[in-house]
């Protein structure tokens, strides 16, 4: 009997700690993939052999248990999201632990053999690993919202990207995309590596355009492909799993692929003609609606925004705006990054109180 209370409160343990983790990946993450096979383990573990639920429940004696008794720290904080992740997750691989050793003996009523049991302890162990990951990837795309800025080396003109980059930074911006068509690797790192600090210092979400080498050596926060680069299931491969990975589209097709294959945002444009980039194709406002609508992931509208067409590009789905002249080629740059800033976030108010939710 009291082998059976033992495995009663492990099991118990075990259901209540997959389905925190399988109720995060549901409706934080939104990813059914991963939250069908914690539901799928979660009830593998937890059915039992036929006529044991009945005896677990009989043999319970939740008034005479001497654990909750036991005075030790209230365990009543989390400082994050990904705190509930580890703590949910190792208090399922002890529970396991404690549960295979018991299966071990002749005359415990399990359903499952030791081995299956610790073959399920380190399939948590990776899930564990995937949910951080995914944890960490999604707080770092948060920082895509509102204005996406382009740090091209070529819009600069010879001028210091290191100060272009700081009058940004203090205007405001969390996002900070490097492209550089010009430099060596060897410059584009050496370069990469002072903006990887000097976003890091300041809270910035730091990206490398198109050089997934640059990216991985400069350890900047992800890398942004385009249609010639490498695939998005590739560069998903090559990353660490916490790295960001965006997608520059032009069509819905292009959305959909970027999405299946694994990418966190996609970037759709151009939306205006602009001067930053000789070879653009012209998707339009029109083009940004139907590739909004076609995909989950944030979208991020490039190409010609300004001041006076923010209202439109953001109307039209865009979670964020990418800026590359609007504000590089400014007198004051923090002044423009700021400018812009308060214009979008004004827009986005004005369409979230005009939003049926709201």
């Amino acid at each position: 009997m009291e082998v059976i209370r033992l495995i009663d409160a492990n099991l118990d343990r075990i259901g209540e700690g997959l389905r925190v983790l399988e109720d995060i990946s549901r409706f934080i993450l939104d990813d059914s993939e991963l939250c069908g096979q914690i539901k799928t383990l979660r009830h593998e573990l937890v059915k039992g052999t036929p006529g044991l639920q009945t005896s677990l429940v009989l043999a319970r004696r939740v008034g005479d248990d001497v654990g909750p008794h036991l005075e030790i720290p209230l365990d009543n904080q989390r400082e994050d999201l990904q705190a509930v992740v580890i703590a949910n997750a190792r208090r399922v691989q002890e529970s396991l632990r404690v549960i295979e050793e018991f299966a071990k003996l002749p005359f415990t009523p399990l359903g499952v053999s030791p081995t299956k049991l610790e073959q399920s302890r380190f399939t948590i162990y990776e899930l564990e690993q995937r949910l951080v990951t995914r944890l960490l990837r999604q707080e770092k795309v948060k920082g895509l919202a509102g204005l996406y800025a382009i740090l091209d080396i070529s819009s600069l003109q010879e001028q210091d990207p290191i100060t272009a980059a700081y009058e940004i930074i203090q205007g405001g911006v969390t996002t900070l995309q490097l492209r550089d068509k010009q430099s060596t690797r060897a410059e584009l790192l050496r370069l990469a590596q002072h903006l990887r600090e000097l976003c890091h210092q300041n809270g910035v979400v730091f990206l490398i355009n198109d050089y997934v080498d640059v990216a991985l050596a400069a350890q900047a926060d992800g890398v942004h492909l385009g249609q010639r680069d490498l695939p998005v299931s590739e560069v998903r491969r090559l990353l660490p799993l916490d790295k960001v990975i965006g997608c520059s589209v032009t069509t819905v097709s292009q959305a959909q692929q970027a999405q299946v294959e694994g990418a966190d945002y996609i970037a759709v444009g151009a939306i205006y003609p602009t001067k930053s980039k000789k070879d653009f194709k012209l998707v339009g406002i029109e083009g940004l609606i139907d590739v909004s609508k076609s995909t989950s992931l944030p979208v991020i509208a490039i190409g010609g925004a300004n001041l006076s067409n923010v209202e439109e590009i953001m109307k039209a789905g865009a979670t964020g705006i990418a800026a590359i002249s609007a504000i590089l080629s400014a007198a004051d740059r923090k002044s423009a990054t700021q400018q812009l800033i308060a214009r979008i976030e004004q827009i986005r108010k004005s369409i979230e109180s005009l939003s049926p939710e709201s």
